[in-house]
């Protein structure tokens, strides 16, 4: 087995530029009294030799650390890719670097537990601030600004950024009603994330204000993915009296209802209507008629907020409200029957 090879360390940067190892640790630290030769010197010898400097030391020696941390459970998961590119504008436009933490799975247990473990190690060490999206702690131990993008909770103890996710619901559910469908499925959400009881919550009140008795057997549990909503979508088509439209909780879900439906011979939006929610890429591609939660602007106006925080200039409110739109593609249709 060949030896491993020694870490490079700022003593063979600074030896191999002529400098003293305090000139390259202001070099490191951003320092403007170093002249622009001696700079780039340094600058040279870091890329030749592929020195990295060890971002906790450089914390704790300066109070600036120009980097900004992003939790995030699922970077996979369209929703998170849809606010990360706006969260990405920002920090391209920033002086900002950003450091990303993710578990990996929008499901997985104990979310709340890793999040506050995970604020905690990047703000009390590494970052000026962390921003969280969809955040299942409620609240956070911490000394550097948070902000979250879509948290569970109702009344988050940080700032956040949220859709307006009530009327969104309201705003599909009177265009279905509009074009004559009475016999509406609706697939949940995960019932622990707020935003997913706001959804049903207004597609129940769209109905009782259009004078349409809400049916239970209707409305079936949902987990915002693809599969959950295959599954759930062929529940409903299984019914006796199946659903004209379904109303899938977010556009992953509906996904999954377009699946049901071709694999139970069933034409869009002839036989069968969909609608979703978040307005996610591969929405526009199916002709999904969907709500436009503008996620990539929320990521942006997260960091906006951040930003403000850190240089401790005041916010315009606590929760940022997005407005949603609904956007009507072909997926949906006049029912076929009553």
């Amino acid at each position: 087995m060949p030896p491993k090879k020694r870490s490079v360390t700022i003593q063979d940067v600074a030896k191999a530029s002529g400098v003293s190892v305090s000139t390259v640790s202001r070099v490191l630290n951003g320092k403007v009294d170093v002249a622009d030769e001696t700079q780039a010197r340094i600058v040279g010898v870091i890329a030749k030799l592929g020195y990295t400097s060890n971002l906790a030391a450089r914390s704790m020696r300066s109070h600036k650390k120009n980097l900004i941390g992003l939790v995030v459970p699922d970077i996979g998961f369209p929703y998170s890719i849809e606010i990360m590119k706006g969260i990405n504008q920002a920090i391209a436009e920033s002086t900002y670097d950003l450091l990303v933490y993710t578990t990996g799975d929008v499901q997985k247990s104990e979310a709340a537990s890793h999040e506050q473990h995970y604020v905690s190690l990047l703000n009390n060490s590494l970052t000026d601030g962390v921003i969280i999206v969809a955040s299942a702690a409620s609240d956070f131990i911490t000394n550097a600004p948070i902000v979250a993008v879509d948290p569970h909770a109702l009344k988050p103890n940080y700032p956040s950024v949220q859709g307006t996710n009530y009327h969104g619901a309201l705003d599909i559910m009177d265009y279905l009603l509009g074009l004559g469908h009475r016999h509406i499925g609706f697939i949940c959400g995960r019932p622990e994330i707020n935003s997913a009881g706001r959804r049903l919550q207004g597609y129940r009140d769209a109905l009782t204000r259009a004078g349409v008795e809400v049916d239970e057997s209707l409305i079936v549990p949902g987990d915002f993915t693809t599969p959950g909503g295959r599954e759930r979508g062929l529940q409903l088509l299984s019914l006796a009296n199946p659903p004209t439209a379904i109303f899938a909780a977010n556009d992953q879900s509906a996904i999954g209802v377009f699946q049901a439906a071709e694999e139970r011979g069933l034409r869009v939006p002839q036989d069968l209507s969909i609608v979703g929610f978040d307005n996610i890429t591969e929405a526009k591609y199916l002709g999904l008629t969907t709500i436009d939660q503008r996620l990539a602007e929320m990521g942006y106006v997260a960091v906006q907020m951040l930003l403000k925080l850190i240089k401790n200039e005041p916010i315009d409110a606590l929760v940022h409200k997005m407005p949603t739109q609904l956007l009507v593609r072909s997926s949906c249709g006049a029912p076929s029957r009553p």
